[in-house]
């Protein structure tokens, strides 16, 4: 009953918005339960009752622009097109319309030519989102000088209240124009401007020339990312392996791959989607097989680009692995197509005339971006008309519509109403999409009872959103709820292999690390040691560096003597962790002596670190150490050290290190080549 209290609330109050400070302390409903259903349907029943008749609404607004964006799509493909421009004059014609009629068009010739005929429309003047979406038109056509002109129209301030197009937008229309020697020029004005390109700058340059033939200049871009201290995304190595894939090289493309969970970093839908097609070219059934339990193991949902290369799959006999894939992919039959004959009043009313137009079959605009912005705030008169317009909710879409919405909050009242909608319930991906949502804002009662619902319907969580669950709170700050998610993985996942234990076990360190959870740190990683999975040494050094900024130096040389135990050769990174720690608490003598472990293990100190033990030493009066610490040589860290959002971040050199030597050993050393960058 706490929903239709807030939704009658609402009501009588007459407010825009709620207060919503009470919300997330109400009980869970279930999503598939007999009580869950009851309690909707009331809420449906009072909606209607208490809105009064809807005037244009956001969701009225949207749907009303949905139609004559259809219109316009149908008209553009269809070979007749003289009734574009009475369409064009339609009242509902605006800005919005016409951009995403520009990114629905069928081939940047249909666009260009609803650009030509807007001139037609006296009342329709463009703005950013249009001339932004005009460009893109030009850049698939290739049409570059024509780009170029008008990204130096806006520039120039031709156009009123629009933006400059920035550097990294300009680098992304050239590379989708194919113009290489253009995307270098903005580039390197965007080195001369002060202001040091960003890491999706290089990966647009690998991209580009990956995609040109250009294998030498990808691989040497990469390597020059790497040498002025930028850190790889998941973007850079999604590039990577891509790149890989076309070149024939697949196994060097799995390496890479396989590489990534250890790295810290996600593997990607894209990067699943292009190893898939290849080794099903490939006839490789096998590493697909593996390849989409690994998918659905990080709980991504497969897309229609997969579907012809499962269909291959599925006729070579591999079935049962395929099957519940491709139903999933195939068009959903209850959606109908657009219908292709409109009143010639334009008022958006479709439902007259089923005919085709030249046989055109069009699925319905749907933006959930939008859609959801709509609903932010779940007004009675907005969901009246949401449902009123009988849309038909799918695994896909109710997913994309709770990623979209901008709060949780609203998500969640979009989720509990759309699990009593005709012909749709709740599976594991849209109750993880909502789970994660939820954590993400630290509404930690409301993920309980979630939690407390799956496992009731014996539904088993993908190891990913687990570890998403964990992480989102570590940025809330709510160590002890995290750790009782991650004491329940056994229950909520399927069986885990070793590396994703490994990996959820790093990720609780780190969320207790940033909750201050020191004594939990130290139980988790005895109980993590104990259990047979070993922390990597990126993870004892955060660790090690978390307790000597707390002054915990014991706490250090226990964590130094776990590393040594374990078997585990301490880099530079760690060494350098050590001997701050040690200065820093006036222990320089210790730090002195640490030197000869690293000699032990062929390690030697870097500048800065050196500097600040002989001041360290100098300080505390050992002046004969000080000396002998000049004396030593002193070398560049094999630590990459970037700005990320003003905070520091370091990551080991030889994990990069070991990607690039896949990278660049799947090419033969080409003379005469130059390094674009």
């Amino acid at each position: 009953m706490g929903l239709l209290m807030k939704f009658y609330c609402s009501n009588i109050a007459r407010r825009s918005s709620l207060q919503r400070t009470h919300r997330f302390g109400l009980p869970a409903f279930q999503f598939s339960s007999h009580h869950f259903g009851n309690t909707c349907m009331a809420l449906n029943l009072h909606a209607h009752n208490f809105a009064t008749k809807p005037l244009k609404n956001a969701v009225s607004l949207y749907l009303e622009r949905a139609r004559l964006i259809d219109r316009i799509r149908i008209v553009l493909r269809t070979e007749s097109k003289e009734s574009l421009v009475s369409i064009l004059n339609d009242h509902a014609l605006d800005s919005f319309v016409v951009t995403n009629a520009l990114k629905s068009a069928p081939s940047p010739d249909a666009a260009l030519f609803l650009i030509e005929n807007l001139k037609n429309v006296p009342s329709f003047t463009h703005n950013q989102n249009t001339l932004y979406a005009l460009a893109k038109v030009l850049a698939k056509a290739r049409q570059t000088g024509r780009l170029k002109a008008l990204v130096n129209g806006i520039n120039s301030g031709k156009f009123r209240n629009v933006a400059r197009v920035s550097f990294m937008d300009q680098m992304k229309l050239y590379a989708a124009a194919g113009d290489l020697d253009s995307v270098l020029n903005v580039w390197h004005e965007w080195k001369s401007s002060q202001k040091f390109p960003n890491v999706e700058s290089y990966n647009i340059i690998m991209n580009l020339c990956a995609q040109t033939g250009k294998d030498y200049e990808a691989v040497k871009t990469f390597r020059r990312l790497i040498d002025e201290g930028g850190v790889p995304n998941s973007r850079t190595y999604t590039v990577v392996v891509e790149h890989l894939v076309n070149s024939g090289n697949l196994d060097s493309a799995m390496k890479v791959f396989n590489m990534l969970p250890l790295m810290g970093v996600k593997h990607t839908l894209r990067q699943y989607a292009v190893l898939v097609d290849a080794f099903c070219g490939a006839d490789r059934f096998d590493t697909v097989k593996s390849l989409l339990s690994q998918m659905q193991a990080d709980g991504i949902f497969p897309t229609r680009v997969m579907l012809s290369s499962l269909q291959r799959m599925h006729d070579a006999g591999f079935v049962e692995e395929t099957l519940e894939l491709i139903k999933e992919m195939l068009p959903d039959k209850r959606i109908e197509n657009v219908k292709s004959s409109f009143d010639d009043d334009g008022d958006g009313d479709d439902n007259d005339d089923d005919d085709e137009v030249d046989g055109v079959k069009l699925r319905p605009w749907f933006d959930p971006i939008v859609l959801a912005s709509s609903l932010r705030f779940w007004r009675p008169e907005e969901v009246l008309v949401l449902e009123d317009a009988k849309f038909v909710w799918t695994t896909r879409v109710v997913s994309k519509m709770i990623r979209s919405f901008g709060s949780a909050e609203s998500a969640w009242d979009f989720y509990c109403w759309v699990g009593n909608q005709p012909g749709f319930h709740h599976d594991v991906h849209t109750i993880s999409k909502m789970l994660t949502k939820l954590a993400r804002e630290g509404h930690v009662n409301i993920v309980e009872q979630l939690i407390l619902e799956t496992k009731s319907e014996n539904i088993q969580l993908s190891y990913t959103t687990v570890r998403t669950i964990i992480d989102y709170y570590g940025l809330s700050k709510n160590g002890e709820a995290a750790l009782t998610v991650f004491k329940n993985v056994k229950s909520l996942c399927s069986t885990l292999s070793k590396q994703r234990l490994l990996s959820l076990y790093l990720s609780i360190l780190k969320t207790l690390v940033k909750c201050k959870m020191d004594s939990k740190i130290l139980d988790t990683l005895d109980e993590m040691i104990l259990s047979g999975i070993i922390p990597d040494i990126q993870t004892f050094s955060s660790l090690m560096r978390h307790f000597a900024v707390t002054g915990d130096i014991k706490t250090v040389q226990r964590l130094f003597g776990m590393v040594k135990q374990s078997g585990i050769e301490p880099d530079d990174y760690m060494f350098k962790v050590l001997i701050s720690a040690y200065c820093n608490s006036n222990r320089a003598v210790l730090a002195f002596r640490a030197i000869e472990d690293m000699k032990t293990f062929n390690r030697k100190l870097d500048v800065s670190t050196k500097r600040l033990l002989v001041k360290s030493l100098w300080k505390e009066g050992k002046f004969k150490e000080a000396a002998d610490v000049e004396e030593t040589s002193a070398e560049a860290n094999e630590v990459f050290k970037v700005k990320l959002h003003g905070k520091s971040r370091t990551t080991r050199a030889a994990d990069v290190q070991r990607v690039y030597l896949v990278y660049s050993g799947s090419f033969p050393t080409i003379s005469d080549n130059k390094d674009h960058c």
